[in-house]
C-alpha cells in the first residue's frame, strides 16, 4: 500500500475527484487503483478568496515498486498503524482486575482488558446512559440535581455530554485504535480522517452503550450506581474495595479512572495515604457568539458553504500579568449546559450535537491558575478553590441554578449587565445578568478583559458587545495529579492502583484519556496473566 500526500481539490469539487487526482499524479487510470481510502483531510484557507481541501490517501496498486523509485513526489510506503496487543505477563492474578470509572480512560482500559481475556469488573458511580439522560434532563429543565449521575458522572464520563471532540495533540499510535473502536461502535467513519473529528453528544450516547455491550460480550461486567467508598490498603498494596452498597471486593489490581470531579474519592484516597500533588489548571467563563459571526470570521465569503459546516476556533493569549488565557472545548452550533455535580454549586460546560446546528457557538475562555494561587500546596487545595468559585457563581445566579451572565461589552466597560441583548443565552435554566468581576479574583478578571480585546484581533467579532459570558467554567481539568511510576503505571505509594485519565492528571480530552486508559491496561496486562490461566 502507498501513502500519497498533498492531494488538493477545490471546495467546489466533489470528493470523488480525489481519486482522479491520485491517478493523475501517478499517471495511471482510476481503475488501476485496487483499494483507495482517505487517511487525512484538512482545510487550507490561507489564500484570500480561496479554500481548498488537502488529502493524504492510502492506495493499493498491482505493482507499487515502480512508484517508490524517487521519481514520484509525496509518495511513500504506507506505515503500519495496526494496534499491537501487549504481551501477557507471567504473574498470576488471584482476582479479576477492577476498573473504577467508566469515562474514556476507564472504558478503553476495560475494553482492552476484555479483549485480552481478563474479564474486568467495571464500577461506575453514575447511571447507564439512558437513565443518565433522564437525570440530566430533570436538572436542565427543573433544576433537580442528582449528585451521583449528572454531566460529570455516569456512563461515558463528562465527554458524553460535550461536543465529542476527538482531536488530540498526543502523537501516539494508540489514538488510531481509539478512533477505530469508536467507528466499530457506530461513529461515522469520517472521524478516521477528518483533521478535527467530532462525534456529537447525540451519537456518543449510543456509542458508549455499544462499547459497554462489547465489554460484557467478552466476559466483563459493568455495574452502575456503584461507588467505591473505601480502599483497603496494607503494606503499600491494594487489598480490596468497600462499595457504597456495603459489598467488599477482594482485588489486587485496579485501574483508577474516576474523572476530574470525583472530589469525595480524591479525599478518601488522600486519607488512605495515596500520593498526590496539586497542579495548575484553569478557570473562567463560557463565551457565546452567534455561529454566523464565527463562520464569517473564519471563512469570509465561503461562510455557510455546505462542505464547511459550522466554523471552529482555537485561540490563545498571554496577558500582561503573565497569565495564559485560552479557549477550551469550543462547541460550534452548540449549547452552554449546567454541569454541576454538587448541590448549591454552579458549573457550566459546552455541548454540541453531531449536526452542530444550534444558533450559537460557545467556548470556555479560561485563565491559568497555579498552586501558589490557592495559598497552599496541599493536594486538595485546588478543589477548595474550585468549590469557592462554584458557590459564588450559584449565589450570583440567585441560588436557583440560574447562571450569572454578563455582556462582553459591559464586562469590558466594568459595568454590570442588567439585561441580555441580541445574543440569546442557550443555558437552559436561564441566566441572571450581573457583574462577573464579583466572581473572580482580580488577576482573573484582568486577564479576561485583556484577552477579549486581544483575541478579537485574531478572530473578528470575538469581543462583540452583545456576546454573552456565562460563569463559571471550573472543571476544564483536574486540579491534582495522582503520582504514578513511569514504568509500571502504578501509584508511587500504593501498588495495585493505576491512576489513569483526566482525573488522575494525565490527560485532557476524550482521546488522550482513552489513550491513557490503554496504557494502564497494557501495563497491567504486561505484568499479570488473567485469573485461572
Amino acid at each position: 500500500m502507498l501513502r500519497i500526500t498533498q492531494i488538493k481539490i477545490s471546495i467546489h469539487d466533489e470528493l470523488s475527484k480525489v481519486k482522479n487526482q491520485v491517478a493523475k499524479k501517478l499517471k495511471i487510470r482510476p481503475t488501476d487503483i485496487l483499494d483507495f481510502r482517505i487517511y487525512k483531510e484538512s482545510i487550507d484557507a490561507r489564500k484570500r478568496g480561496e479554500i481548498n481541501f488537502i488529502y493524504t490517501v492510502d492506495v493499493t496498486l498491482k505493482d507499487e515498486s515502480q512508484f517508490l523509485t524517487g521519481k514520484y513526489k509525496n509518495v511513500a510506503p504506507s506505515p503500519d498503524l495496526t494496534y499491537k496487543n501487549p504481551k501477557i505477563g507471567t504473574r498470576k492474578l488471584s482476582h479479576r482486575p477492577v476498573v473504577i470509572g467508566f469515562g474514556p480512560a476507564g472504558m478503553y482500559a476495560a475494553l482492552l482488558l476484555a479483549q485480552m481475556g481478563y474479564k474486568p469488573l467495571v464500577l461506575e458511580r453514575g447511571e447507564a446512559v439512558d437513565d443518565r439522560v433522564k437525570s440530566i434532563d430533570a436538572f436542565w429543565t427543573k433544576g433537580e440535581l442528582n449528585p451521583q449521575s449528572n454531566v460529570q458522572f455516569g456512563e461515558g464520563g463528562a465527554g458524553t455530554f460535550s461536543d465529542g471532540k476527538l482531536t488530540s495533540r498526543v502523537k501516539d499510535l494508540r489514538g488510531r485504535k481509539v478512533l477505530t473502536e469508536f467507528v466499530n461502535a457506530g461513529a461515522p467513519e469520517e472521524i478516521l480522517y477528518k483533521a478535527h473529528p467530532h462525534v456529537g453528544t447525540d451519537l456518543l450516547r449510543d456509542i458508549v452503550k455499544n462499547i459497554r455491550q462489547e465489554i460484557i460480550a467478552l466476559g466483563g461486567e459493568v455495574r452502575f450506581k456503584t461507588q467505591v467508598k473505601n480502599f483497603k490498603i496494607s503494606d503499600g498494596q491494594l487489598r480490596g474495595l468497600i462499595l457504597t452498597t456495603g459489598e467488599e471486593i477482594a482485588v489486587e489490581q485496579a485501574i483508577l479512572a474516576i474523572g476530574h470531579s470525583a472530589r469525595d474519592t480524591f479525599s478518601e484516597l488522600y486519607a488512605d495515604g495515596v500520593k498526590m500533588t496539586a497542579k495548575p489548571f484553569a478557570v473562567g467563563v463560557r463565551v457565546e457568539h452567534p455561529q454566523e459571526v464565527v463562520n464569517r470570521a473564519q471563512y469570509k465569503a465561503f461562510a455557510g458553504h455546505p462542505r464547511l459546516g459550522a466554523a471552529e476556533y482555537r485561540l490563545t493569549y498571554k496577558a500582561s500579568n503573565g497569565r495564559g488565557v485560552y479557549t477550551f472545548c469550543m462547541c460550534p452550533g452548540g449549547l452552554v449546559v449546567a454541569s454541576a455535580s454538587e448541590a448549591c454549586h454552579l458549573v457550566t460546560n459546552g455541548m454540541s450535537e453531531h449536526a452542530r446546528n444550534q444558533n450559537n457557538a460557545n467556548s470556555g475562555l479560561l485563565v491559568q491558575v497555579f498552586p501558589e494561587d490557592f495559598g497552599s500546596d496541599h493536594p486538595l487545595a485546588g478543589i477548595a478553590f474550585q468549590r469557592e468559585l462554584e458557590k459564588k457563581a450559584f449565589e450570583l445566579g440567585g441560588g436557583t441554578y440560574q447562571a450569572p451572565a454578563q455582556l462582553v461589552g459591559d464586562f469590558l466597560k466594568d459595568e454590570p449587565s442588567t439585561a441580555m441583548a441580541s445574543v440569546t443565552p442557550s443555558y437552559s435554566l436561564g441566566v441572571k445578568p450581573t457583574d462577573l468581576s464579583a466572581l473572580f479574583p482580580d488577576y482573573i478578571t484582568e486577564a479576561l478583559r485583556e484577552a477579549l480585546t486581544g483575541l478579537d484581533k485574531k478572530l473578528h467579532g470575538f469581543a462583540m458587545a452583545d456576546a454573552v459570558m456565562t460563569g463559571v467554567e471550573s472543571r476544564s481539568s483536574s486540579p491534582l495529579r495522582i503520582n504514578r511510576d513511569e514504568e509500571s503505571f502504578q501509584s508511587v505509594s500504593t501498588k495495585g492502583i493505576y491512576p489513569s485519565g483526566e482525573g488522575a492528571g494525565f490527560a485532557g480530552g476524550i482521546v488522550s484519556a482513552a489513550i491513557d486508559g490503554l496504557k494502564c491496561a497494557e501495563a497491567l496486562i504486561g505484568a499479570f496473566s488473567p485469573v485461572g490461566e
